[in-house]
């Protein structure tokens, strides 16, 4: 797996990460270290996890597989801070300092670590004043709990805030990051954040790149009994959009051409797009990630790209294209 820069920064991690959402939940702990083993094996380095991923559980699991199965230093550990689970399922968003630096703490003691690799700021809270959710980041820099600093769901205008006023004082940590939703269901970030991320050397580290599963192909005859959309009441992607099974047909019949998955061509197109660092791969088994990282020998051909592009282009309009 090849290693990448996350934007203009000096922090360099594989350009596949691996996702540990479901850990904990569908994910138990045996399944997890095979995982977090043939990750590793493939050459993998970056782990993404967050403070609020059932409720605090799959940052235990995470620190327990870095004291026995994979060693710590071998690894990028990046978490989030910012959203708390309540017991009820119920979801708080606090992006003050406090809460921000109390959840790094927990965060540090669960993974076993005195450190992570790089910290996000998880969600937008209007809130909490802009500076003090930022200050956060300065503080838990300064203090050598955290190496690199980033934002995760900050749309472009949010973005170049966030980025502009770290600069503006020598000595604030640097933005280095932003982790949005994007695939080839959702590229909606290519009209501002993208742009943004590119101008100001913030690096993106796409989550959902599957679009929830979609891509992979598994819904086009249906919701099957044994996934994840079965047990919800929400709409998939594929029905919300009209274009949505335009895509996934594309994406299928560039799959059978090239002899591979549908899974590899998703990922292989989303990896390379401009200003990617590392899509975060979400599997919930070990059967689905190793499907996944067969994207990493894939060098999709220039004309599969360009159909791919034009199948999932999204509308781009005044004042995007204002040139």
């Amino acid at each position: 797996m090849k290693q990448r820069s996350v934007g203009n920064s000096g922090l360099k991690v594989s350009d596949l990460g691996l996702g540990t959402m479901t850990w904990g939940v569908e994910t138990d702990a045996d399944e997890a270290a095979a995982q977090l083993v043939a990750f590793h094996d493939a050459g993998g380095t970056l782990v993404d996890t967050a403070a609020s991923y059932a409720y605090g559980e799959t940052e235990r699991l995470v620190g327990q597989l870095l004291a026995d199965v994979v060693p710590r230093a071998d690894l990028t550990i990046a978490t989030k801070a910012g959203i708390a689970r309540l017991p009820d399922g119920r979801r708080i968003v606090d992006c003050s300092r406090g809460a921000l630096l109390r959840q790094l703490d927990n965060s540090l003691r669960a993974l076993g670590t005195d450190y992570v690799d790089l910290w996000y700021v998880h969600w937008v809270d209007d809130t909490a004043p802009f500076e003090e959710t930022l200050s956060a980041l300065d503080a838990a820099v300064a203090a050598g709990k955290v190496r690199y600093a980033g934002v995760s769901n900050y749309c472009g205008w949010r973005l170049g805030r966030a980025v502009t006023w770290q600069r503006a004082v020598p000595g604030r940590a640097p933005v280095v990051a932003d982790q949005v939703r994007y695939s080839l269901l959702d590229r909606g970030v290519e009209r501002e954040v993208v742009p943004a991320a590119a101008a100001l050397g913030v690096g993106l580290l796409p989550w959902s790149p599957l679009g929830g599963g979609v891509l992979t192909g598994k819904y086009r005859a249906g919701v099957p009994a044994d996934s994840r959309a079965s047990a919800s009441s929400r709409a998939l992607p594929i029905d919300q959009r009209p274009q949505a099974a335009g895509i996934v047909e594309a994406v299928a019949t560039a799959a059978d051409g090239l002899a591979t998955s549908a899974v590899a061509v998703a990922l292989a197109w989303l990896r390379d797009r401009p200003g990617v660092t590392a899509p975060i791969l979400g599997a919930r088994t070990l059967g689905q990630l190793t499907a996944a990282l067969a994207c990493d020998t894939l060098d999709l051909p220039a004309e599969i790209r360009d159909a791919l592009d034009d199948v999932s282009a999204p509308p781009v309009g005044y004042p995007e294209d204002v040139s």
